[in-house]
């Protein structure tokens, strides 16, 4: 969108058509990976874009919104994160610029976990006012519901977490210029633990098989930002697979979403 001039806009506009809406965080990704991972979000965004369009989707993407909303990594150096209330305020106003217009068509691209609550409560709010629904596609999530069967249940279970896969394999893939390939990590030798408890998720300990919230930052189980997972595993390949097919599916969201 923010390369389209304005007289393009007015005549483009005026068809409605799907608009992705890219967010992400600027947050600790590891000793190996860029803060910023919010540039994988929206390149994301361009490939379901440039899809859907050549499938006959006219799908555009929206300027990326580079912070997300704090969660666990406030203790990172550099790190960049908004209060709940801020995003959900920004997340209110970007869509109401947008359905001002009556812009209609709108998907939230996130990559980042700690947006997702937020999101949902503003697409609640505008679904109450106004009876639109934006959907959202939350990548990660995504990925690795698909990784086993992408990349083998074996591997995907060795490479999922924070600091390895999907985001590491998909930056090899997509940003390899970005990625320290000589600060790569070591897995972690045993599991993590806090308060006596074993670390069973970010802002989660395991107490007898049973989950327990706590409101723990990540440099108490995580003092380089690596999570559960073997970040030497992985590759450009992985990442070209995972970006084929979350492609795939944000196209065809685009489409079944475009007849509504």
């Amino acid at each position: 969108m923010g390369e389209i001039t304005g007289g393009e806009a007015r005549a483009l506009y005026a068809t409605n058509p799907v608009i992705l809406l890219p967010m992400g965080s600027h947050e600790d990704q590891g000793p190996h990976a860029p803060m910023g991972d919010y540039f994988l979000a929206e390149k994301m965004a361009e490939l379901i874009a440039l899809r859907a369009t050549a499938e006959g989707t006219r799908t555009v993407v929206a300027p990326v919104l580079p912070f997300g909303k704090g969660d666990f990594f406030g203790p990172m150096p550099g790190g960049i994160a908004l209060s709940a209330a801020t995003f959900r305020a920004v997340l209110d106003e970007l869509f109401g610029e947008l359905l001002r217009h009556k812009l209609t068509k709108l998907i939230v691209i996130n990559g980042h976990g700690g947006n997702v609550n937020v999101i949902n409560e503003a697409t609640r709010a505008v679904m109450h006012k106004t009876g639109l629904v934006i959907p959202a596609l939350y990548l990660w999530r995504i990925a690795y519901a698909e990784m086993p069967k992408l990349l083998g249940a074996e591997k995907a279970k060795a490479v999922s977490s924070h600091g390895a896969d999907p985001l590491t394999s998909l930056c090899m893939h997509l940003f390899p210029e970005r990625i320290r390939g000589d600060l790569v990590p070591e897995p972690r030798s045993g599991k993590p633990e806090a308060l006596g408890l074993p670390f069973s998720g970010w802002g989660a300990l395991s107490f007898e098989g049973a989950e327990v919230t706590v409101p723990i930052e990540y440099d108490a189980v995580s003092p380089n930002g690596l999570g559960t997972g073997d970040p030497r595993l992985c590759s450009a390949e992985s990442g070209k697979l995972i970006a084929d097919r979350l492609t795939e599916i944000g196209a065809g969201f685009c489409h079944h979403y475009a007849k509504q």
